[in-house]
């Protein structure tokens, strides 16, 4: 007997294999790399990119080269710091359909197996057996849709972010030689 706590847990199994159980934690890793993003941008980011600008503004030279490499680099840092994760957060999205195609593959080796054990053709265990092993498909392809609509709109706000981190350098330029 289980714990009541291991219950959902036997029951994933049950109803589409162990690799469904990988599947709901690579889910489990990408989602928790998603929120720490997002509690990043709002939490950290914004701050770090105010204080960039004050920093930038309370310099006396704008003009140089080496002034103006230096803004460069204190952007690229902070983008960089913004843009960290993206690598991981792409291969768990590649990683899920492959893994969802893995669990069909192995559901299928498992019901051709009983069906040829059993020796009879019963069209409803072959169904239901089907229908099982193409859970984990399902699963790791919804993972991935899901995963690939975050990480495309997280890139749009790298994008956006680093345009408006530059116009903002830009006018703190400006206001501090008006």
């Amino acid at each position: 007997m289980l714990p009541l706590w291991l219950e959902p847990l036997e029951q994933l199994v049950e109803a589409g294999g162990a690799i469904l159980v990988v599947i709901a934690l690579v889910a489990t890793l990408l989602f928790s790399l998603a929120l720490e993003r997002v509690l990043f941008f709002r939490l950290t980011y914004r701050r770090a990119r105010c204080a960039l600008i004050r920093r930038w503004a309370a310099r006396s030279d704008h003009l140089s080269w080496s002034a103006l490499t230096l803004r460069e680099v204190w952007t690229r840092q902070l983008i960089d710091r913004l843009q960290r994760p993206l690598p991981w957060l792409k291969l768990l999205v590649a990683l899920c359909p492959l893994l969802g195609l893995l669990g069909t593959v192995t559901g299928m080796i498992a019901v051709f197996d009983s069906l040829a054990l059993t020796e009879t053709s019963q069209a409803r265990a072959m169904a239901d057996g089907v229908a099982r092993a193409t859970l984990p498909t399902l699963a790791g392809m919804a993972v991935a849709v899901v995963g690939l609509l975050f990480t495309s709109r997280l890139e749009q706000v790298i994008r956006r972010e680093d345009q408006r981190l530059h116009d903002r350098l830009a006018r703190a330029l400006e206001d501090s030689h008006a």
